[in-house]
């Protein structure tokens, strides 16, 4: 009795037996859920409340890793500072990257603003181009193919499962963007300020302009001198909209408006940053 007990265990075990996933990002997490089904199991190391560039890799976040089967990055190095870290300590094979279980969602999405040279004098640039791409409902399909194909491989018994996945999430997807693109035709050739460079993928999918940064570099906090030049800037072209990220200061941009007239608006970076984000359809 004890061996038939242990042998339905193992059955058990093996048959209800899920992929375990880890994503850097919540929208990752979300696009994970939404290919593997019930074969997956996700967890997602950052919080979405902060900073991604300055996610603190805590220890805590290691057993994860450890677990992972696949390992899904932004890339364009947007985790540089934090998840290579927790890989090295991590040291499971099978996520370390470049391997068959990591997989770098940048390599599904044409890069925007590759700078043309490399320096501390531009700030805190990304060699490879602009991270944000998730900000373009458009660029979020391509990623999920490239996660299905990784699932896929690792887990080819339930190929036709995550095919399945895939094909329904692509429609609904497609039908989601078709009413999405055509709310935002109004938006077209609008202009705009932002404080950070995380919405250019948007801005350029929909044909807007963001005039000036608050930031006058990429990752420095704005200067009094910097300042003017953006209050001056939104008067002279009649700026009414100012785009600001859940998790810089908003003390700036408050400062801006109250000076110019036009409104702070606060977007989302990411799945669950701000309330009623909480699915990539309302993110």
């Amino acid at each position: 009795m004890k061996k038939i007990t242990l042998l339905l265990i193992l059955l058990t075990t093996l048959i209800f037996a899920r992929v375990n996933v880890v994503t850097s990002y919540p929208y990752l997490g979300e696009i994970v859920k939404e290919v593997g089904g019930n074969q997956v199991h996700v967890k997602v190391l950052a919080s979405p409340k902060v900073d991604p560039h300055f996610v603190t890799p805590r220890p805590s976040l290691i057993p994860a890793i450890v677990r992972a089967d696949i390992l899904v990055a932004n890339g364009a190095g947007l985790e540089i500072g934090w998840l290579p870290p927790l890989i090295r300590s991590a040291n499971n094979p099978k996520v370390r990257i470049g391997s068959k279980g990591f997989i770098d969602a940048s390599q599904a999405i044409r890069l925007i603003d590759v700078p043309k040279a490399v320096s501390r004098a531009y700030g805190d640039i990304h060699p490879e181009g602009n991270p944000h791409f998730n900000t373009d409902p458009h660029n979020i399909l391509p990623i999920a193919r490239l996660v299905a194909k990784k699932l896929e491989e690792t887990d080819p018994t339930h190929r036709a499962e995550y095919e399945k996945n895939l094909q329904h999430f692509t429609n609904h997807w497609e039908r989601f963007l078709k009413e999405f693109d055509k709310k935002m035709q109004k938006c077209k050739d609008k202009k705009v300020v932002q404080y950070h460079e995380l919405y250019n993928y948007l801005l350029r999918r929909y044909g807007m302009k963001s005039l000036i940064d608050i930031e006058p570099l990429p990752g420095i906090a704005p200067s009094s001198k910097h300042t003017l030049k953006v209050i001056n800037t939104i008067k002279q072209h009649h700026i009414d909209t100012i785009l600001q990220d859940p998790y810089h200061e908003k003390r700036t941009a408050k400062f801006i408006a109250a000076k110019t007239g036009a409104k702070v608006v606060i977007l989302p970076h990411d799945v669950g940053s701000v309330k009623g984000a909480d699915r990539l359809e309302s993110f």
